[in-house]
């Protein structure tokens, strides 16, 4: 394929560090199906009357997600899943959660999310939800799988529901810092005009410098910010340079923006 198919990234940003959450699970689970010892599972679990006694978990995800496949060869799947991922652990739980990812994408695309809410953000908590979930659900009850999806449901709705009342609770300022440099330039700031900046908010950076100067944000968040929402670099980049997880990264990068937008609004008001 010529490069030229291939979409634009940032300066700095090559194509494959922009890879989803799913994406990346994804290449997991199916490093284990295609190498040359594939991670297998009896076929008599999703097939009737199978022509061999195993099959690689990509194949088996891809037979246990087919609308042919009986109700029952589901169940008997999942159980033994979730039973191997209670017992064993890994690589089970990477094969687990990975089994949920053709329901977890039509769930995904059903799903009505705010704007500002980022998708991978959204991935993760989902793939969160069925991680947690997967060792605290019941082998032995019926509807094992469905108690992995439902788990993901109400973690994705709970995330959007929050998502909004922040959204409504701040009128939109900190869920694009852009937006705020913008509303704070056009109303105007004491500080700012007691700075010798005739009363205006020069960009965003400078938005972030005097949070940074009035101890609202520390110097890490003001980058993590600068870095994520003007930059447009991905969270798992500085995740991996902080040595944390992409969810942890997300909450404090929400809770920073809650501060620097409550001071902003401060600061209109005159406070």
């Amino acid at each position: 394929m010529h490069d030229s198919h291939r979409p634009a990234s940032r300066p700095g940003c090559t194509y494959a560090e922009v890879r989803s959450p799913l994406q990346v699970l994804e290449e997991s689970f199916l490093a284990l199906a295609r190498t040359a010892s594939p991670l297998t599972l009896p076929a008599r679990l999703v097939c009737e009357e199978p022509e061999q006694p195993v099959l690689p978990v990509d194949q088996v995800r891809t037979r246990l997600a087919h609308p042919a496949t009986a109700p029952t060869l589901r169940e008997r799947t999942w159980r033994e899943v979730v039973r191997r991922a209670q017992q064993v652990g890994q690589p089970w739980d990477t094969v687990a959660v990975a089994m949920t990812v053709p329901v977890l994408r039509r769930m995904l695309a059903r799903l009505s999310r705010p704007a500002h809410l980022e998708r991978a953000e959204v991935e993760q908590e989902a793939l969160a939800a069925v991680a947690t979930a997967l060792h605290s659900v019941d082998v032995n009850a019926e509807d094992v799988g469905r108690s992995l999806f439902a788990a993901a449901d109400r973690a994705l709705h709970r995330l959007v529901y929050a998502a909004r009342r922040r959204a409504a609770r701040e009128t939109g300022p900190a869920v694009h810092l852009g937006r705020l440099a913008l509303y704070t330039s056009r109303a105007g700031c004491q500080e700012a005009a007691e700075a010798g900046d005739d009363g205006k908010i020069k960009d965003e950076y400078t938005v972030l410098a005097r949070a940074v100067q009035a101890r609202v944000v520390d110097i890490a968040e003001a980058r993590l910010i600068a870095r994520t929402r003007l930059n447009g670099e991905p969270m798992q980049r500085l995740a991996d340079e902080r040595g944390v997880s992409v969810r942890q990264l997300y909450r404090h990068r929400a809770a920073a923006e809650q501060h620097l937008a409550a001071h902003l609004k401060g600061q209109l008001r005159g406070e």
